[in-house]
């Protein structure tokens, strides 16, 4: 070893560099392409922010004008793709290679492009699994953030969108590396302190506030009534029968719906302190209703929802806030909450196949995952039991010594037999597989794992799957609730009307549920002015969700 401060002395150059374009810590938004070509250099591991909602826009914008003769051949390790930005920095050769999680709407163009060999891909990650890299061996040389505020000093407001900020910074800051944060303002004192100067070597004052995307609002009145008996079922047959209280809710109208009927289905069955009580959940509009009801007594979330801030700041008995009243999140903390903490993960996916691996990469969109395979997978390391637990690991396992019996985490997948356009979410074989042959890669793309899923709720009924013993009988079952698919019309009916006599397949009917009462009528809400309504006026939904 030649030195063993070679990391130091090159951020060292690297701040002396940027200063020249910096008064104190403070850099105009015009010369944010000025900063960022004098602190970076060629083959850097850089993690711009972008997250499932908070955009470093300014910054984005920024990396895509720097001169690719100076700065060029980037490895990108960042949560999410979702600005054009993202990606053209890879058209102008400034980035060579790319680890990330999720791509959402660029999930089309990230796929053209790794097909046309513009990406050089490192693995579609899961949130705790990139953000565990940052400290092991994707430790980003440079981080560009964003924040609501800072002072002079460099002391950070990250607001109700914290999300993966805390994670990134610590990652680089001590480990040599350069913070670069975002602002919408520069202020003579922060709100609070969620990011503390010394570890942000440079702030930039944005030209525009940073972008932040509505994600997981859910306009009630789009909600069908097919929507609206998966969610019946899926609280009578599994949230009921489990006592799940401690659970994570995915992005879709079918949980959005389960979360709206839990004031009028759920009271009626008498379920109310019984399930749903404690959440790790971004705070979803759909959940104004149960919270304003107490079906909810505590939400650590992820990141915050548009339009929400004012709602959390006069509930802080529910969620966690800051000195400030302000939404304290934090999607690495919460991610671990999801999967150590919960004991029921129910989301959505684009296919299915006869095992039950469920993917949302196609062959024409690669969307990545985020927390979806953290928070739908079954923790080894948990230890601490809980009825629902327990009752899952018995089901599972059958027979043993009840002491050495493992639980089971629940994780069911809530879909619709045919999505958009027609296209069925039952297939005989992933679109994942034929992308990892097109591009070579080791590993597929699979979202959830078919030993990690318990349950399958579709329009036609439920399909146990902890109580399936051998691969015929988990195939039979999911093709028994996959409607008129190709892979439903394949089923053996005579082996699904065995498996339904067990109570692997239940019909809506198996569980004293009647189709025709699934009606609107059900909703707590049937429109986001009924949300608003909901929340005494405290919910501001985005423009786009406006129609009075």
């Amino acid at each position: 070893m030649s030195g063993w401060h070679q990391e130091r002395t090159a951020r060292d150059a690297r701040i002396a560099a940027g200063r020249a374009h910096a008064t104190g810590k403070v850099v105009a938004a015009d010369k944010a392409v000025e900063l960022l070509e004098a602190v970076l250099r060629p083959g850097d591991r850089v993690c711009l922010e972008g997250d499932n909602q908070k955009q470093a826009d300014c910054l984005a914008r920024a990396l895509s004008r720097c001169d690719p003769a100076r700065v060029h051949d980037l490895h990108m390790v960042q949560s999410g793709i979702v600005l054009p930005e993202h990606l053209d920095i890879f058209e102008q050769g400034i980035a060579k290679r790319l680890d990330y999680s999720y791509s959402g709407p660029q999930g089309g163009r990230i796929a053209r492009m790794l097909y046309g060999g513009q990406i050089e891909l490192g693995a579609v990650h899961t949130y705790l699994e990139l953000f565990a890299r940052y400290f092991v061996d994707l430790t980003p040389t440079v981080a560009l953030i964003a924040g609501v505020s800072a002072d002079r000093d460099g002391n950070l407001y990250t607001g109700p969108n914290t999300e993966d900020t805390p994670t990134v910074v610590e990652a680089t800051a001590f480990k040599n590396g350069v913070v670069v944060a975002q602002v919408n303002e520069i202020v003579d004192r922060v709100p609070r302190v969620d990011i503390p100067g010394d570890r942000v070597d440079f702030v930039v004052e944005a030209d525009a506030p940073f972008y932040v995307e509505p994600l997981f609002t859910r306009d009630p009145a789009a909600m069908t009534e097919t929507q609206i008996l998966m969610a019946m079922m899926a609280i009578k047959g599994i949230y009921a029968e489990y006592g799940i209280r401690r659970l994570n809710h995915g992005i879709g109208f079918g949980t959005a719906a389960i979360e709206l009927l839990l004031p009028t289905y759920a009271e009626r069955l008498g379920l109310k302190g019984r399930i749903a009580t404690h959440w790790a959940l971004n705070p979803h509009p759909t959940l104004i209703p149960a919270i304003e009801s107490g079906w909810v007594r505590q939400v650590h979330c992820f990141g915050s929802e548009v339009g929400m801030d004012r709602y959390i700041r006069e509930r802080p008995d529910v969620f966690f806030t800051g000195s400030d009243g302000s939404l304290r999140s934090n999607r690495a903390f919460c991610q671990t909450a999801g999967l150590y903490a919960c004991d029921l993960f129910i989301g959505s996916t684009l296919q299915i196949d006869l095992m039950g691996h469920s993917s949302t990469v196609t062959q024409s969109r690669v969307a990545g995952f985020g927390g979806a395979p953290n928070m739908g997978s079954d923790p080894h390391g948990r230890r601490h039991p809980s009825d629902t637990w327990m009752k899952a690991g018995r089901e599972a396992q059958g027979a043993g010594d009840p002491a050495l019996r493992r639980g089971r985490k629940l994780v069911v997948q809530i879909v619709e037999t045919f999505g958009e356009k027609l296209v069925p979410a039952f297939v005989e074989r992933l679109d994942a597989l034929e992308l990892a042959r097109k591009l070579g890669l080791e590993l597929a793309p699979v979202m959830v794992y078919a030993d990690d899923v318990t349950h399958i709720v579709t329009e036609e009924g439920i399909a146990n799957l902890l109580l399936c013993r051998t691969a015929d009988e988990r195939e039979q079952a999911i093709r028994g609730v996959a409607g008129y698919t190709e892979v439903g019309r394949g089923r053996d009916r005579a082996m699904v009307e065995r498996l339904r006599e067990r109570g692997i397949v239940r019909r809506p009917e198996d569980l004293g549920i009647e189709p025709l009462d699934a009606d609107r009528s059900l909703l707590a809400a049937k429109s986001i002015k009924d949300l608003v309504h909901w929340s005494g006026g405290l919910y501001e939904p985005p423009a786009k969700f406006r129609n009075w």
